[in-house]
């Protein structure tokens, strides 16, 4: 395998750092020219650019561009750089530049962004021709058939979620023609077995028991909601229908997900909780790196449960497919209205039952357009998101959740 030189969209976030991670131990095969975030950790980026000595980095504020140069001399000056030493890499400022950088020459562009703001990124880097390494699924979710519009090769997508990659790997053992079904596997979030969750805080949905996620993300896994979404990616990833694809509760998150043949044979993808394995694959598929550490330690004993989903205490995942099911801007609404309302319940503006009961209120009003533009979808979303903080205000004006 050649060295692939690598465009990181979203680097200062969990798959971003852990993206770095992966470059560092495998400097003979991955180089990344390029780096985006949000503008919010610039010293954070500014190590990161310089440690991998980048040509370009992106911030989506314009006005922390300053704010990052002067952060670049920081972090040279710590490192005992001299003048003439090192490079300032190129800055692309403002609301576009990581779409610019999704288009910048490179093999592979990882999208690691959060939220559907990764959406048009994601489409400059399919329009470009790269390999998009995807764990921005709220893209895909909110611009399905637009995105699967702008691939230019069927294996142009590669997936970062650990359940997609794990399904892509277990797809490997058998043809199209004899997949039953897939199974993505759930930890089942915090609330686990729990049924009233009408007191439940911010704190404790952020105290996911295996992973260690961003708080959108983590919260989205507490409510199910990131799950639901899993299941859209899953239909548009791998062309299966949604009456194919199910979910199981796994609290050990060891198994990532399974495929079933029409025969009765189960594949399943196994490895401990860590993106780390995902991201790598991405970066490097259809070749694997040879990352020590990551590994299951065999010589320990170890149980393995799986448990139904349980849909009364947590819908999402219904509400989801149902989204799904109706296609258009149905998910587009669904996970715009979701992003506000996970805001909201941060921010102690909404309880977290409300999450799922806003969503699904939104999803029901919206606006449905059955194939709609690049600009219809986004108009869907802002759409979404007013209507989401309509219904939280008022929520809040009664003092009740109806």
């Amino acid at each position: 395998m050649s060295v692939r030189e690598v465009v990181l969209l979203g680097a200062t976030g969990s798959i971003g750092t852990q993206a770095v991670d992966v470059v560092r131990r495998n400097p003979d095969r991955l180089r990344v020219v390029g780096l985006a975030a949000g503008g919010d950790r610039v010293e954070l980026l500014a190590q990161q650019a310089l440690e991998l000595g980048v040509d370009v980095v992106a911030v989506a504020k314009a006005t922390v561009a300053q704010d990052l140069q002067l952060a670049f001399y920081a972090e040279a000056q710590a490192r005992g750089y001299r003048s003439g030493d090192f490079a300032i890499p190129k800055i692309l400022a403002g609301p576009d530049a990581a779409t610019e950088l999704a288009g910048w020459p490179c093999d592979v562009v990882l999208n690691g962004m959060t939220g559907s703001v990764g959406l048009a990124p994601t489409l400059a880097a399919l329009n470009a021709g790269r390999t998009l390494a995807l764990a921005n699924k709220e893209s895909l979710v909110a611009g399905g058939p637009l995105v699967q519009a702008a691939m230019q090769r069927p294996d142009q997508i590669v997936p970062v979620d650990s359940e997609h990659s794990a399904l892509a790997q277990c797809l490997r053992g058998g043809r199209p023609d004899e997949v039953r079904r897939l199974v993505l596997t759930a930890s089942g979030g915090p609330f686990r077995g729990r049924t009233d969750l009408s007191d439940v805080t911010p704190e404790q949905a952020l105290a996911h028991p295996t992973w260690d996620m961003g708080p959108v993300v983590t919260v989205n896994s507490a409510t199910l909601v990131n799950k639901g979404l899993e299941v859209i990616e899953a239909h548009l990833l791998f062309a299966l229908p949604y009456d194919a694809i199910d979910v199981v509760v796994h609290p050990q998150s060891i198994v990532h997900s399974m495929v079933e043949f029409h025969d009765g044979s189960t594949l399943a993808q196994v490895s401990p909780p860590d993106m780390r394995l995902p991201i790598a694959l991405g970066l490097a598929w259809p070749d694997r790196l040879p990352n020590e550490g990551y590994g299951m330690d065999w010589s320990t004993a170890s149980t393995w449960e799986f448990q139904p989903l349980d849909d009364t205490a947590f819908p999402a995942v219904g509400l989801a497919r149902e989204a799904g099911r109706r296609g258009g801007t149905a998910p587009a609404a669904f996970n715009a209205a979701n992003e506000e309302c996970v805001a909201a319940f941060l921010d102690g503006r909404l309880p977290f039952p409300g999450i799922v009961d806003t969503v699904a209120r939104v999803v029901g009003e919206h606006t449905f357009r059955e194939r709609p533009t690049l600009a219809e979808v986004l108009e869907t979303e802002e759409q979404a998101r007013a209507s989401a903080r309509r219904l939280v205000g008022e929520s809040s004006e009664v003092g009740t959740w109806r």
